[in-house]
């Protein structure tokens, strides 16, 4: 209690519907997970061989700016008051301000599209389709941070635009993405389509969170950042440590992720928009054959 009681009263609460000590203290549970998470995996990263650790240090990233958000809400940083457009809490007064955490949107459109990368790098799906699957998940997020802070009933335009970018997601996910996978391996598949199930299922609940605090101002903001809390440590440390424990019997070169390029340091051995994962076996892989060159003949004076 003391850590939610010190923060409040460093950073005391601009809105009128805002977190508590008990808000503040569940936030600083969160961040400790979330920085455990990341030290585990940085040395569980750097433990590895060069071109065995793509999809160790993607999560560094993830897990590194999750506990920056989370330190920051809990410190009762990051955080701007907007006029809430419904109440349907009868201790709550027509025209009350509720504060909407902006850090958490700033984490989602850095988290978010690496948790996808994290899944789409191990199925050789064409970048083209990854960058514009990533392309979408931005603009999501872009959407819910503004419709979060517009007052006014134009909110839920922003959220259906958001909802309509997290179906096109979904599309790439269930469905090319894990035709994909398949080309490379049904082992491969099984692990991705688990992955993917588990990823899309509760990105499913986040559009829930978002209209009852956000948008529709339904839950106290300690009830939000218990959902969302909840939400987000399973969608990061918690997937994250099953997709990658579930991926450690598998070689990395059948992703194409393990090429040495010079000095020995890992590259990616091309793209997968013509490269050898979307071949069936027995085809060409995209190798391609030397050239011949004529030998110039020896000058006469050598001769």
């Amino acid at each position: 209690m003391m850590a939610g009681n010190n923060a409040l009263t460093a950073n005391p609460p601009t809105s009128a519907i805002d977190i508590t000590t008990h808000g503040s203290d569940w936030l600083w549970a969160v961040f400790a997970v979330m920085l455990l998470s990341d030290l585990i995996v940085i040395v569980w990263a750097y433990r590895l061989p060069r071109g065995h650790r793509v999809f160790h240090l993607l999560p560094i990233v993830i897990l590194t700016t999750a506990a920056i958000a989370y330190f920051s809400m809990a410190a009762d940083l990051g955080g701007t008051p907007v006029q809430a457009e419904f109440f349907g809490n009868r201790h709550q007064n027509q025209g009350a301000t509720r504060a909407i955490w902006y850090v958490r949107y700033i984490d989602w459109v850095i988290t978010t599209p690496l948790l996808l990368m994290e899944l789409l790098l191990g199925t050789g799906l064409p970048l083209s389709d990854i960058f514009v699957t990533v392309f979408m998940d931005i603009a999501m997020i872009i959407a819910g941070l503004v419709g979060a802070l517009v007052p006014s009933t134009y909110k839920w335009g922003y959220f259906a635009g958001g909802m309509a970018a997290l179906f096109f997601i979904w599309y790439i996910l269930l469905g090319p993405a894990r035709v994909s996978a398949e080309l490379i391996g049904a082992d491969v598949r099984g692990i991705y389509t688990r992955s993917a199930a588990f990823l899309a299922f509760l990105w499913l609940l986040y559009p829930i969170a978002w209209g009852l605090s956000d948008g529709g101002n339904v839950i106290h903001p300690d009830s939000e950042m218990v959902f969302y809390g909840v939400l987000d440590i399973l969608a990061k440390p918690v997937f994250i440590f099953i997709h990658i424990l579930s991926l450690r019997t598998i070689d990395m070169s059948r992703f194409g992720l393990t090429g040495v390029g010079v000095g020995g340091v890992s590259a990616v051995q091309g793209t997968r928009t013509g490269g050898y994962f979307n071949e069936k076996p027995g085809t060409n892989t995209g190798a391609v054959a030397p050239v011949n060159r004529p030998v110039d003949p020896l000058p006469a004076a050598a001769a």
